[in-house]
């Protein structure tokens, strides 16, 4: 859904605004809070003879840190009438720092219908001040962000304008205008994929998904082909067509091209999009499977991924190749003890039919390494619940069989705010997935090593690289929030979006 909120630089002091709220930075130091007055804000003498108390015993009275995101709001008179006035804890000033103070400041404005702000033209003095106005935007708008069916609005609306007061130079100026729009791009790409992953799955099955790719293709000016299941057959995508067989909504592959002129490299990545999973005939209990609505977030992500990459200007080509189906019960599904035949002929046995993401995958990994020769693979996934055991809902599960590759995604993920933890790709464990039947089994079958599950799936993908540069993301644990906090709303995250749109165009 578009976002509700406009955020835009504007000339002028913070105390001539004609906003309902006001937010003041407070920055937390070594002595203390520090109310950040300078620049564009109000006159600090000027500033304590209009409050109600003095700046510092206000402070002191609300116990104000100036930890990222803290908030403390009070009504002032600043000459103009009464106004909301908010204390913004922006901690140290970094990127990640202004990204959480502009998700809180979006969050307390919401219901109001203008706030004003100089918090976002912060800079922690050791770094790019243009990194810290792309991250406090990105915080403000995907804490924004809405997805709602209803057919009232629930809850204060969010605000509709968010201005970034700026005083002594052209608020208009480059300096100000390529930051704040790197921060919408941002942000829109992973609004794009949220609400892939909220819509219900009545409505999206992967037909739906192809459809809303051809889309998000043809609005971004990109190449964009669809397999659908007389194709996949015809193709020998014998994974994907397994997967999609239980349901009566047939399975699709979705390839979207960007190609920049004289690009730097060529990478393909990989998107799981199983529409919605019931587990098949290894059916899941209910509680398990009330979110399987999300469970084609890597799809999601790479398609937001692809929808940005031209306006953020990146040098790489990039292939998306989304793998989607799904995943039911029928007399036609797929059963225990099945062995399907997958892209370029592998064989593999079906242990459990609640492992489909990883064989969707394979086959769409297998063609971009037959047909499409990148210099890297990355894929994304809601895979596993043991990689969520391993590392809870805030950090996503990275293997990768390159160090540089690796370190790039780590370093993105960390400028993004959207933090990866590398796991290892046990060598013993690789004969777990050993079949006496097939090439492979896709769940291990060895008990002795006590059933890794993230490690299991990460070195199944790896047979179907073909031995390029290669990362998985297993982002079942923060693809999906359960509550709001910080930039993520109730629901799927799309998170990966701004890690990969980073790191591919640095």
């Amino acid at each position: 859904m578009p976002f509700a909120t406009e955020i835009h630089p504007v000339a002028g002091d913070l105390a001539d605004s004609a906003a309902d709220l006001l937010a003041l930075p407070v920055r937390a130091g070594d002595d203390g809070p520090v109310v950040v007055t300078d620049g564009a804000g109000p006159d600090p003498a000027d500033l304590d003879a209009r409050l109600p108390a003095p700046l510092t015993e206000l402070l002191a009275h609300y116990d104000v840190k100036g930890g990222a995101g803290q908030i403390v709001e009070f009504p002032a008179d600043l000459g103009r009438g009464l106004v909301r006035l908010v204390l913004l804890g922006v901690g140290a000033a970094t990127p990640r720092d202004l990204r959480s103070a502009g998700a809180a400041l979006a969050r307390a404005a919401r219901g109001r219908n203008r706030v004003a702000t100089t918090a976002a033209l912060l800079g922690d003095g050791t770094g790019d001040a243009r990194a810290g106005l792309t991250a406090f935007v990105e915080g403000a708008l995907l804490a924004s962000y809405t997805f709602s069916l209803a057919a009232e609005p629930k809850g204060p609306r969010p605000v509709p304008v968010v201005e970034l007061a700026v005083a002594g130079a052209d608020a208009g100026s480059e300096e100000f205008a390529e930051p704040v729009r790197r921060g919408r791009a941002l942000a829109r790409a992973t609004a794009l994929a949220r609400d892939l992953i909220n819509t219900p799955s009545a409505e999206k099955d992967p037909a739906w998904l192809a459809a809303r790719a051809e889309e998000v293709a043809g609005e971004a000016g990109l190449a964009v082909s669809v397999w659908d299941e007389a194709d996949l057959e015809r193709g020998g995508f014998g994974a994907i067509l397994a997967v999609g067989r239980g349901s009566v909504r047939p399975p699709r592959m979705v390839g979207i091209r960007y190609e920049p002129e004289n690009p730097d490299s060529h990478v393909v990545l990989v998107g799981k999009g199983i529409t919605f999973d019931t587990g098949g005939l290894s059916l899941k209990p209910n509680d398990n499977m009330k979110l399987m609505k999300t469970d084609m977030s890597g799809a999601a992500v790479v398609l937001g991924v692809l929808s940005a990459l031209a306006e953020l200007g990146s040098r790489v080509r990039v292939t998306g190749l989304l793998a989607i189906a799904e995943n039911s019960f029928s007399g036609s599904a797929q059963r225990p003890g099945d062995v399907l035949t997958t892209y370029g002929g592998r064989t593999v046995e079906v242990l459990n039919t609640d492992a489909e993401g990883r064989l969707v995958m394979a086959d769409a990994m297998a063609y971009a390494v037959a047909e499409l020769a990148p210099d890297a693979l990355v894929d994304v996934a809601t895979l596993t619940g043991a990689a969520k055991l391993a590392l809870g809902t805030g950090i996503g599960a990275l293997f990768a069989t390159d160090d540089t590759l690796a370190g790039a995604l780590l370093d993105a993920g960390e400028r993004s705010g959207e933090a990866l933890w590398r796991m290892p790709l046990v060598e013993e464990y690789r004969d777990t997935l050993n079949s006496p039947v097939a090439d492979l089994a896709n769940i291990g079958t060895n008990s002795a090593y006590g059933h890794p599950g993230a490690t299991e799936a990460a070195l199944f993908l790896r047979e179907f690289t073909g031995g390029l540069p290669w990362a998985h993301l297993d982002i079942a644990g923060p693809g999906r929030s359960m509550s709001e906090e910080a930039e993520l709303t109730k629901g799927g995250t799309g998170f990966g979006t701004r890690l990969l749109l980073r790191w591919l165009s640095a």
